[in-house]
């Protein structure tokens, strides 16, 4: 809840301190025509990122955010993906309580398993197992 709180605050803060900006920095030569989009395109994504973290700032428990962020200096894809079970789970209202670091461990477990259920290994003849020796 403070971290839920602390994170609300500096979200507002970066908000009006992002509203007297303007569109892009001035004085970067070649953003003046197409800078708009893409400063608006880099805004929407940073709120979108900052509406992900909110929401699982709100989901998870502490242990298990550090799990998490433990996890995804490791394997970032595979973190993104959790995060994604997590919030899509959170916004359909399937979560009836917060995710422990129980439940994200067996989250991980799960996502590992269809990974490596889908791996392929390809199996070489060694140099002495060649068919052309045999004469």
């Amino acid at each position: 809840e403070e971290l839920a709180a602390i994170r609300a605050r500096r979200l507002a803060e970066m908000q009006m301190g992002g509203a007297g900006r303007g569109g892009a920095p001035a004085g970067i030569p070649g953003l003046s025509g197409m800078g708009g989009d893409a400063a608006a395109k880099a805004q929407q994504q940073q709120q979108a990122e900052e509406q992900r973290q909110a929401i699982l700032s709100q989901v998870l428990t502490p242990e298990a955010r550090e799990r998490l962020a433990r996890v995804s200096l490791v394997r970032e894809s595979q973190a993104r993906q959790v995060e994604d079970i997590i919030i899509r789970a959170a916004r359909s209202g399937q979560l009836t309580e917060r995710v422990d670091e129980k439940r994200l461990i067996q989250l991980l477990e799960q996502l590992s398993e269809t990974q490596k259920a889908t791996k392929i290994t390809i199996n070489r003849r060694g140099r002495l197992d060649d068919d052309d020796d045999d004469f």
